[in-house]
This record gives structure tokens, C-alpha cells and sequence, in this order.
């Protein structure tokens, strides 16, 4: 039977999940593999595996218990391995890569952030940072609206005011949250968001880190900040 891989640790983990209610219907308990001075944590991988409720939360529970005490190196959702040997033979070919990433993750969790535009809110500030649109907007108003040449320019001009906001601001979030990480690394891009930001956060400075988003949506009021975290540092393992 094909094994289910949730994430990697060292053999010496003080308190490893063993026989917790793993992915699948009925769930596989969870055991471990230890070879050398590496561990997985695996149970048997169902046959049909689809990324279901039930399953996600699952091998995020997993992770969880395993790394309330110790470092582990988390796998994403869906990574099944042949079988246990196959497993075991990866382990020794990349030791030294898995004891590395644990070495540099210890003590370390992850916070994801996404930010976006108050649509409203960001509008009133590019006016505002632009005295000639809002100038135009102000006589166009004054006007009854102006014609529909006259509408679709200035909206174009301020679609272009807010776009070259976006790129402002992405970096203004990057900035202002990165002096209280030790790392930052960009998630895939999405629509309707500025930034969409992994940010490896020491487990004892997590207070200064959820500090300063707050801080950072308190002092920009057209920013909509939504913060995940602490997680497994899924997206600072390669």
C-alpha cells in the first residue's frame, strides 16, 4: 500500500503524533518511520485521496500536535510516496537537506498575510494624494457628471492612480512587517489583493509580529489586512 507523508522531523522529537486519526475514511492512524536521525510521520494513503474538508484538517492536525514540541518539516496536503521503504530511502539521500531546514526552522513558525484595498477608503486617498484629479472630479461633479468621454478618461486616469497605489502599497506591507521577521517570501498572485506575503516569524517574537499588522491597519485605514497564523512553515521548505 502507497504511504501518506504529513512531514518530516528529527528521530529525537520529544512527542511525535503516533496512532493520531490521519487522512482518509476511516482515518489511517498515524505512525512513524525513523531512519537515522530523521523521522516521517506516514500512515497508509487511501486509495482516491481528494483534498476533502475532512482530510485537510486532518493532516493540518497532524503537523499541529507534532509541532507543539518540536521542529517539523510539514508537507503539503496530497504527497504519498510509494511505500514505507521508499519513504526511509529518501530520508537517508537527504539528510543533510532535512537537517538543515530543521536547524534553520527551529523555533520558527509562519504567518500568511493577504492584503487588499478598501475600494472606497483607497479611492478617497488617491484623491486626496492627487490635488489635479481631484481637482477634475470636483468640476466634473459640479458639472452633473460631465460627458461620457470626460467620465470614462477620468477613470481611467484614476484606475491608473490606484493601480500605481497597489505597487506602493505592497511594498509599504513588505516593509513595515519584515523588521519583525527573520524571513519573507511572496504566495501566488491573486486578484482583487496587493499582496499575498509568507513571513517566517520566531515563536518568541510573535506578539511584536501580529503588533505591527495591527499597528500597520490602524495607520492606513484603506488597507484590509487578513493575517493566518502561527502555521507550519509550509512555504520556507524545499
Amino acid at each position: 500500500m502507497s504511504t501518506y507523508v504529513y512531514g518530516i522531523a528529527r528521530s529525537s522529537h520529544p512527542a511525535l503524533p503516533e496512532k493520531t486519526d490521519g487522512v482518509g475514511d476511516p482515518p489511517g492512524p498515524v505512525r512513524v518511520l525513523t531512519e537515522g536521525p530523521l523521522a516521517a510521520l506516514v500512515s497508509d494513503a487511501p486509495e482516491g485521496l481528494r483534498p476533502k474538508r475532512r482530510d485537510l484538517l486532518a493532516h493540518q492536525n497532524v503537523l499541529a500536535a507534532a509541532g507543539e514540541a518540536g521542529t517539523v518539516l510539514p508537507l503539503r496536503f496530497g504527497g504519498v510516496s510509494p511505500d514505507d521503504d521508499a519513504v526511509r530511502a529518501v530520508l537517508r539521500e537527504r539528510e543533510a537537506h532535512y537537517l538543515e531546514r530543521l536547524e534553520s526552522l527551529d523555533g520558527k513558525v509562519e504567518y500568511n498575510l493577504k492584503a487588499a484595498h478598501d475600494e472606497e477608503a483607497v479611492l478617497h486617498q488617491v484623491l486626496a494624494d492627487n490635488p489635479e484629479l481631484r481637482a477634475l472630479s470636483q468640476e466634473q461633479q459640479a458639472a452633473g457628471g460631465g460627458t461620457y468621454e470626460q467620465k470614462l478618461a477620468l477613470g481611467e486616469r484614476v484606475a491608473a492612480a490606484v493601480k500605481h497605489r497597489e505597487a506602493r502599497d505592497a511594498v509599504l506591507v513588505q516593509e513595515a512587517l519584515e523588521k519583525a521577521a527573520v524571513e519573507c517570501r511572496p504566495g501566488p498572485e491573486g486578484t482583487g489583493r496587493l499582496a499575498n506575503l509568507s513571513f517566517l516569524v520566531e515563536k518568541e517574537r510573535a506578539g511584536d509580529f501580529t503588533a505591527a499588522v495591527e499597528a500597520l491597519g490602524r495607520d492606513h485605514g484603506h488597507l484590509v489586512l487578513q493575517v493566518h497564523g502561527p502555521l507550519p512553515p509550509y512555504s520556507f521548505v524545499e
